[in-house]
């Protein structure tokens, strides 16, 4: 926490400063040489790797708005930003960073000079120098114990210190004991603004990564989103480097060690469908593949809870319970039952909870290498098959478009299919030019056996009003004959325009649906869409 502008940094106590007379290991700074600043004189208590009960006492005593559900998880508020703010993501540009990381247009990287991210740094620091009390997380990221990267939280809420720990690994005592250096240390003062009139910032939030100092600055947004996925973008960012591919998927393996990826933007059914109880979870949302198999990045899940039931998703319900962050939910003042339909706060309501509060999860979170990789679309145009088989080349393509359409309504309270695209499944967090990670990943498919499938969980027979959702119980069906190997065992024919290979038949599943054309009663309707779709790919791949 040493200020870079002003000799000497707070003298730091370790413990609790409510606590009177609390066993605090005192840290003396050297005596200053000159004008000593007045954040010096005061005493800055770290809260270091608090357990989760101490965490819940620490935010039900000192944060506004946080409660114990009925089912014991702590409910939080995020304040005025309950998502991430991808418009306000900065990272910092060197001459390494210009030659390595994609710019420009299409990018999520938003350059930021190197004295922009330190006034934002200093500022973040003197925020957390003022308080009296910061909590202090030192953690990990990879299962794959030979690629791991330490981390070091720095924050002022206990929420964020609960959820990080949540979402990290979390070290064994001995583990700490030799913790030492972090690789990478995030200065959360997110309930304080940046400067709105600082060179490179446009608003008063302020999320800034400098790969070269390994820091990342959070101003002004509490949605502690931010950390996570600010991580996932430096996991993407020194992975490659080391020849391991960085994923934002999920990954389950069956019985036999058969391990599957899932792909897919927001509404595909990557949860649900990653998350089955014939089958071990590895992870729900970040993963490395390297030369040893796959690997979690992360020690938790961060779980929508929009419309949650237990009938629905039991394993995500039943993890919501003691040292489960509940994020923005509304609940029953007197019961404190959580009502998961409610969106008064947001939509986008969360749950973040160790891996291991799922029964299935696989401890260690490690696993062989993948035999498929599954490409999640919700087609709600109606045209892609249920089902197809991708050869290599076709792979790279959809990897690095990453299709599905949402359903947005409009003004006139017509319905219409958007078609989104997000390079790689998931483009606001990779750091390179995604033709480097579709490379790695055919290469590694390649090299270790892989099959690709893209599946459509969106509509049939026309496309949304006009046609139905696939059911659910298909997909499932589909899912499971392709971790058994049936679907490899079949005959295949092509279809037109996208020429993607479709099985002919698949056990439980009704033959007719398998070529979207047989369940369109206007054919050329069909055509037409199947065309304007195609010319969406055209456009969204230039």
């Amino acid at each position: 926490l040493a200020s870079l502008a002003r000799e000497t940094g707070p003298k730091v106590v370790q413990g609790d400063p409510a606590k009177k007379g609390a066993t605090a290991k005192y840290y003396q700074p050297a005596a200053p040489t000159f004008a000593v600043s007045d954040s010096s004189l005061k005493f800055t208590h770290v809260l270091y790797n608090l357990s989760p009960a101490e965490l819940y006492e620490q935010a039900i005593k000192y944060e506004k708005g946080s409660f114990i559900t009925s089912t014991g998880a702590l409910a939080t508020l995020s304040g005025a930003k309950t998502g991430r703010s991808p418009r306000d993501k900065r990272v910092v540009k060197t001459e390494t960073t210009a030659q390595e990381l994609w710019w420009g247009k299409g990018s999520p990287n938003i350059e930021m000079n190197e004295r922009s991210f330190l006034s934002n740094r200093e500022r973040a620091v003197d925020y957390l120098n003022s308080l009296d009390k910061v909590f202090v997380n030192d953690q990990f990221l990879n299962w794959d114990p030979e690629n791991r990267i330490k981390v070091r939280i720095i924050c002022a809420r206990a929420y964020h210190s609960l959820f990080m720990h949540n979402m990290c690994i979390r070290p064994t005592d001995e583990e700490l004991e030799d913790f030492g250096t972090p690789d990478f240390t995030i200065y959360n003062a997110g309930q304080f603004p940046c400067n709105r009139y600082a060179h490179d910032t446009t608003s008063s939030t302020s999320i800034d990564i400098n790969l070269a100092r390994k820091e990342m600055v959070i101003l002004g947004s509490q949605y502690a989103g931010e950390m996570k996925k600010g991580l996932f973008g430096l996991m993407h960012y020194l992975m490659p480097k080391r020849g391991i591919l960085s994923l934002h998927s999920g990954c389950n393996m069956g019985k036999a060690g058969d391990v599957a990826l899932f792909f897919g933007l927001s509404g595909t059914g990557k949860t649900t469908l990653s998350t089955d109880p014939n089958r071990l979870l590895i992870g729900d949302d970040e993963h490395c593949w390297s030369d040893n198999g796959v690997s979690n990045i992360e020690g938790g899940c961060y779980a929508k809870c929009i419309d949650l039931s237990r009938e629905k998703e039991p394993d995500i319900f039943n993890a919501i319970k003691f040292g489960t962050v509940l994020e923005n939910v509304v609940f029953d003042e007197h019961t404190r039952e959580v009502d998961y339909a409610d969106k008064s706060v947001t939509e986008n309501t969360r749950a973040a909870y160790p891996i291991e509060y799922i029964h299935n999860a696989k401890i260690p979170c490690v696993g062989p290498h993948p035999k498929n990789v599954i490409l999640l679309a919700c087609d709600a145009f109606g045209v892609l098959p249920p089902v197809s088989k991708l050869n290599l080349a076709q792979t790279m393509y959809h990897f690095i478009s990453g299709y599905t359409a949402l359903v947005a309504g409009t003004e006139d309270g017509i319905k219409e299919p958007t078609a989104t695209f997000s390079a790689c499944f998931g483009a606001a967090f990779i750091m390179y030019h995604p033709t480097k990670y579709a490379a790695m990943l055919a290469e590694k498919m390649q090299k270790y056996g892989a099959t690709a499938w893209l599946v459509n969980t969106g509509w049939s027979g026309g496309g949304y009003g006009v046609g139905k959702r696939i059911k659910l119980q298909y997909t499932r069906k589909i899912i499971d004959a392709i971790h058994s190997g049936e679907l490899l065992n079949t005959n295949y024919k092509k279809t037109e325009v996208f020429g993607l290979e479709i099985p002919t038949e698949i056990g439980g599943v009704p033959s007719e649906i398998l070529d979207p054309i047989n369940t369109w009663t206007d054919k050329a309707a069909y055509k037409e869409t199947l065309l304007k779709l195609a010319g969406l790919f055209k456009n969204n791949f230039e």
